[in-house]
């Protein structure tokens, strides 16, 4: 029976790692809950009161989630200094308790000083949250002169178990973290692959279904890769591990992608575009009768995926006998014509794909568990490990990238300074305004401004996020009701559910805003009970102050300083656009026979550039928008932006082949396929850039037909050619699909058929 429940066990702590990459979420909520916990305990055990519990609570959690370095020596230096900061902050509010005009300027200093403090990376980050969250706490527990030894003791009992639960309980290393975070990337591309699975075999009216499946799997392969990616500097004990890890994972993520392309296009009456994985709600190919449900080729088709997806998940340890070694090296065959069924070409290019997302699964292996038995290695197998290790050595013989200085703006310009100033506007409104519906709770519209700024740039992501507060703390005011009704005066029943809602808070921070607003309403209900201050009204005025502090925010994000949604789009987007024309023009060059560079870290900027601009898109693609018809825009753009990003992954990804690979070589013929895309990129980034409405983006003959493409008998490196044409021809409609959202004109040569874009 144990036997018989511990593969269903693994596979469902597969599935949580997949949602939780790294157990990040997971780890963070444990580390919070257990330094309130051991507070709550020590205070408990010093015969303090609730007001004490209350104000340890608070401080636990504030020493405890501020800080975000990843070194544990950085995070003890700066819980260290934390904690002087938050016993100045408890200090400064008890002595200004009595003096009203004064305390309220010193908090909107403080706020001022909290925002800007981000500008010096994590640990100013940390030290202007920890002193804001501890100037509420003294607000929130109404400390005065005389009670400001015991709550400067209090304070040292939260950070001292804070430390212990960090250091000791639940400790957190880089190298730690790096290792979940790849079991999570491995079970998130056994998911891709299970999914893809689903659509080979799914009916007409599933398909759509299956599709969106394998956009979201897809995108949450991404997730991971880009996670992994930074913590590989930490994580790794030199920078030659690091880019063998970074190879590795690239190559399993483009490889997994393209396989999703190639099912679907196995499925459809034509050649699939990579749009449609990457465009919600994307009409779906039209079906065809390629392959057949009972089909043999089918058959062996659907067991090889399942074989792929049993080999990501398999550990090392586990890999005794020749079952495994079968297994690989019947799907690495693949990679060779002569072992493909008889098939189609566009099914037989599936199996190329199963070949391929095989062999970059073995190079993870390797990258990430070391070597292997190769005692039963097939011809195939043999050759796909030395092409794998002639990268390894060319990977640890390259020298370091010297990093570029970063651009930084200075003055009222720098993001920081901005911010901060905008801040202390709507503080001071939320403060009057405050005032006006509650003289003793007037903070929790400061709190809420203060929020809506967080990890937000422009005037439409603060109305959003104000929205999602103020929804989340209408539906906890209605929980924190009925909580508080059951709980009354059970002291430890109180504190035990807000521990579990403080874990929730955490955990689905990330996920959702608004969801998150909730447990922490619901939890202040529990807190007002514990105080003796609870009443419906008290709940009522938290709406309130809620709703008064997401529209100051709103009106000092709209008239101080402002940045506009669309300006900061505009901007975002230019800088995509430069960072996939370095990309596209680095990679063609290089495949063009130019000089090696590193590629894969200009892959890593576009995708970084692109999260970016996804994130600033939110408020045009909320469902709450009016405009629906610029909302469709906003995810035509995002949507053509990756699938323009995945072909300039896979192009760089093969271009830092060619040093060492008896598979790809140099085609000077590609260099003249490339001048078009760079040219429409630099006319699309005018475009954006400065309003230039005289360029014109060119279009011409299609840059695959410079090769023929399913000629029998085609050579290994003329087949790796053709694949790079197809990737330059799709990233060529991409460009030019990009032109009409963009208002930019298209002229086709006189000597041409006129196309439109294709995607």
């Amino acid at each position: 029976m144990r036997t018989a429940t511990r593969p269903g066990r693994t596979r469902i702590w597969d599935r949580f790692a997949a949602s939780d990459p790294g157990l990040l979420r997971l780890m963070a909520g444990l580390r919070t809950v257990g330094a309130i916990a051991l507070t709550l305990a020590v205070l408990t055990l010093l015969g303090a009161g609730k007001t004490h519990l209350v104000a340890g609570s608070i401080s636990a959690m504030a020493a405890t989630f501020a800080i975000k370095e990843k070194q544990q020596r950085q995070q003890a230096v700066t819980l260290a200094l934390g904690l002087a900061v938050a016993l100045a902050a408890m200090s400064l509010g008890a002595l200004l308790s009595t003096h009203v005009v004064a305390g309220d300027l010193f908090f909107l200093a403080l706020i001022f000083a909290a925002v800007y403090s981000r500008r010096f990376g994590d640990r100013g980050t940390a030290l202007g949250l920890i002193g804001f969250q501890v100037y509420f706490v003294s607000l929130f527990v109404r400390a005065g002169v005389p009670g400001l030894p015991g709550l400067c003791g209090t304070l040292v009992v939260a950070f001292v178990c804070s430390a212990l639960v960090r250091f000791l309980v639940v400790p957190e290393t880089p190298e730690r973290v790096l290792r979940r975070l790849r079991a999570a990337f491995r079970a998130r591309l056994a998911q891709l692959v299970s999914t893809q699975i689903e659509l080979l075999d799914a009916g007409p009216d599933r398909v759509e279904k299956a599709l969106e499946e394998v956009r979201r799997h897809t995108a949450r392969l991404h997730e991971s890769a880009m996670m992994i990616q930074g913590r590989l500097a930490e994580g790794t004990s030199d920078s030659a591990t690091a880019a063998l890890v970074q190879r590795r994972i690239a190559d399993a993520e483009i490889a997994a992608e393209r396989l999703g392309v190639l099912i679907l296009t196995a499925r459809s009456a034509e050649r699939a575009d990579t749009l449609t994985l990457h465009l919600p709600n994307a009409p779906v190919p039209a079906a065809s009768d390629r392959l057949q449900a009972q089909d043999d080729t089918t058959a062996t088709l659907r067991r090889d995926l399942e074989a792929l997806r049993l080999l990501v998940l398999r550990p090392v340890a586990e890999d005794r006998g020749t079952g495994v070694a079968h297994v690989r090296n019947r799907l690495l065959g693949y990679r060779d014509e002569e072992n493909l069924p008889r098939a189609s070409a566009a099914v037989q290019d599936v199996f190329r794909g199963i070949g391929e997302t095989g062999r970059s699964v073995l190079g993870l292996r390797l990258a990430l568990d070391g070597p292997q038995d190769e005692s039963d290695d097939t011809p195939s197998t043999t050759r796909s490990r030395e092409e794998l290790d002639a990268e390894d050595v060319a990977i640890a013989r390259a020298e370091e990238d010297e990093e570029e200085d970063a651009h930084d703006p200075t003055g009222w310009k720098r993001p920081t300074t901005r911010t901060a100033v905008q801040v202390s506007v709507g503080s001071a409104l939320a403060i009057v305004g405050g005032e006006f519906l509650s003289s003793q709770r007037w903070y929790w519209a400061v709190l809420t401004c203060w929020v809506v700024f967080l990890n937000t740039a422009s005037t439409g992501e603060i109305l959003v996020k104000g929205y999602r507060r103020l929804l989340g703390t209408v539906l906890g005011v209605v929980a924190g009701a009925l909580l508080a009704s059951l709980v009354g005066s059970h002291t430890w029943t109180a504190f035990a559910l807000v521990l579990l809602f403080i874990f929730a808070m955490f955990f689905t921070a990330p996920l959702s805003y608004a969801l998150m607003s909730f447990f922490v309403t619901a939890m202040l209900g529990l807190l007002y009970t514990l105080l003796n201050t609870y009443s419906t009204g008290v709940l009522v005025l938290r709406i309130e102050e809620t709703a008064l502090g997401a529209t100051c925010g709103v009106i000092a994000a709209a008239l101080v300083l402002p940045v506009n949604t669309d300006r900061r789009t505009d901007e975002l987007l230019a800088t995509v656009l430069k960072r996939l024309g370095e990309v596209t023009g680095a990679a063609v060059d290089q495949l063009s026979g130019g000089p090696a560079i590193e590629l894969l870290d200009k892959a890593r900027d576009l995708d970084t550039a692109l999260d970016d601009l996804r994130s600033s898109t939110q408020p045009l693609t909320h469902p709450i928008t009016p405009l629906r018809a610029r909302r469709q825009t906003a995810r035509y753009l995002v949507a053509l932006l990756e699938t323009c990003a995945y072909h300039a992954r896979s192009l760089a990804a093969t271009a830092e082949l060619l040093p060492y690979s008896k598979t790809v070589a140099a085609d000077p013929r590609l260099k003249g396929a490339g001048r078009r895309i760079a040219h429409n990129i630099d006319v699309l980034v005018a475009r954006v850039e400065d309003d230039d409405t005289e360029g014109v983006a060119e279009t011409g003959p299609s840059l695959a037909s410079m090769l023929e493409t399913d000629r029998p008998g085609l050579p290994r490196h003329d087949r790796v050619t053709d694949r790079v044409l197809r990737h330059l021809q799709r990233l060529d409609e991409g460009v030019i699909g990009l032109a009409r959202p963009l208002g930019v004109p298209v002229s086709t040569p006189a000597n041409t058929a006129s196309r439109g874009p294709a995607a």
